[in-house]
């Protein structure tokens, strides 16, 4: 039983790891930017991405972005109502939305 739990355990850590990256290829690409109002579509297609991936990936996305929300409220103290709307993107993408919605001019093609 120890086993089978362990290996159960395994496969869900293994099968994050490719939603995780999704998420953190997002977070990248939005700081290479270092574009002004640019997160709410790297939020979309972060979430996006990783949703796509099959089993586990919506959980993936929405577990990464709502505890990675919570540990930048703290530190930075941004206001609820920009946490909502980021929130919101990441709906978007979870669902099957068009990050597009949220590009902005100054974001690079290539992204």
């Amino acid at each position: 039983m120890k086993l089978l739990l362990a290996g159960i355990v395994l496969i869900s850590i293994i099968g994050t790891e490719a939603q995780t990256f999704d998420m953190g290829h997002a977070y990248v690409h939005m700081r290479q930017a270092n574009c002004i109002n640019s997160d709410k579509y790297y939020h979309a297609r972060g979430n996006s991405r990783a949703a796509k991936r099959g089993n586990g990936g919506e959980w993936a996305a929405e577990v990464i972005s709502t505890n990675g929300k919570l540990e930048i409220l703290k530190k930075t103290g941004r206001g609820s109502e920009d946490s909502e709307a980021d929130q919101e993107a990441n709906r978007w993408g979870r669902n099957g939305g068009d990050p597009n919605r949220y590009r902005v001019n100054c974001i690079p093609d290539d992204h």
